[in-house]
């Protein structure tokens, strides 16, 4: 793949981003079941990424039937624990891409996800990219123990995909050696919205779109690789994945302009939707981003525009939490990581890690250090 094809990719989220806020939100969305696949399926077919014009209303194509080989979604472990005030954070940045002279082919190079010390924002280690990931790793997820984390990395240049790898901090932040999670079934991925890790850590959930229109919540056992996919035919965006404590349901974002849940007990047995439920419809012109569960599971956490609110999971009036001065040039809406806890906050603006306080709203920010080619690129992505 070229370059320019990779700088495309990583625009892409963006692009369908702006395009989803224009999607109305119903009361309630229809999530479809997944079938069982059919005796033979058709062969792997290695497709373009998809247009920006997803939001084509005509009929799914998708290369791969619906995965249903994970016959319980729920994530039942105990949780992993939370370890207080989180101590460290992980960042993730896109290749940075540059084209020399009057060239038409760009150039990339990969930038590794980073380690940083939460209070400081002062760069810990590199997570070395691991064989055959060539670009670099633009998605991050954290468990609640501030210690294991879920990221995505883009395979070698020719017909790339993405893949899934855990990793775990030391005790004093250093990265283990990323494990790569086994995909039993087979899936083209070229485009993940967002990704979440339960917290429990067995389960990590991810959002793409499918080809022609809609999108899909897939729900994947890091240690078999067995995986069951839905869709939603009436939306092209789902992002801001978030697992319940409890492991039995998933929140998400439908197209910036609504918050979801969806009862992962009662998928597979209701091909009609209701497992899926409206919690939260945006008023208003500021999209949804990044959504997250409270630690008792009873209310979500997100933010309109910059305005943090929580509102619980059985619906009702929304709880301002906090309003953070807007950074000059800050897009609109934020990107954010709850912790364990359920008691701070963080986001990126450019190079620098605000950290809010949930309990009474207060802001306070440092800046990112990293070791190779600091300050280039645009705002990485961070969870802690």
């Amino acid at each position: 793949m070229s370059s320019r094809a990779s700088a495309t990719l990583a625009g892409l989220a963006l692009a369908v981003l702006a395009a989803g806020c224009a999607d109305p939100a119903a009361d309630r969305v229809s999530l479809v079941s997944a079938t069982q696949p059919p005796a033979s399926p058709p062969p792997p077919t290695v497709l373009p990424p998809p247009p920006s014009h997803v939001m084509s209303s005509g009929p799914v194509r998708h290369p791969f039937p619906l995965a249903t080989s994970l016959p319980d979604p729920m994530a039942t472990g105990a949780p992993l624990p939370a370890t207080g005030r989180p101590r460290f954070f992980v960042s993730a940045r896109t290749p940075l891409v540059h084209y020399p002279g009057n060239s038409k082919t760009g150039v990339f190079t990969p930038v590794p996800p980073a380690v940083h010390n939460a209070e400081t924002g002062a760069f810990v280690a590199n997570i070395p990219l691991p064989p055959g990931i060539a670009g670099s790793w633009h998605l991050v997820a954290a468990a609640r123990d501030n210690r294991t984390f879920a990221i995505s990395g883009r395979t070698i240049p020719k017909n790339p995909e993405i893949r899934f790898f855990l990793m775990r901090l030391g005790e004093d932040g250093r990265p283990e050696k990323p494990v790569p999670v086994t995909q039993t079934d087979p899936d083209d991925l070229r485009v993940v919205y967002d990704l979440a890790l339960s917290a429990d850590g067995t389960r990590l959930a991810y959002a793409t779109p499918l080809i022609g229109g809609g999108a899909k919540i897939s729900v994947l056992d890091v240690a078999t690789g067995r995986r069951r996919d839905w869709k939603t035919l009436t939306h092209s965006m789902v992002s801001g994945l978030s697992w319940a404590p409890d492991g039995r349901s998933l929140a998400y974002v439908l197209g910036g302009r609504a918050i979801a849940l969806l009862d992962l007990a009662r998928l597979g047995t209701d091909p009609d939707g209701a497992a899926s439920r409206i919690v939260k419809n945006v008023t208003g012109t500021m999209p949804i981003q990044s959504v997250a569960h409270t630690p008792d599971r009873s209310a979500l956490i997100y933010a309109s525009g910059h305005t943090v609110e929580r509102v619980p999971v059985a619906g009702g009036p929304a709880q301002v939490l906090a309003r953070p001065e807007v950074p000059p040039g800050a897009s609109l809406s934020l990107r954010f990581s709850v912790d364990g806890t359920g008691e701070h906050l963080l986001y990126v603006h450019k190079w620098r890690a605000y950290r809010v306080d949930l309990a009474d709203g207060t802001v306070t920010s440092v800046p990112i250090s990293v070791d190779e080619r600091p300050g280039e690129g645009g705002s990485p992505r961070a969870a802690w």
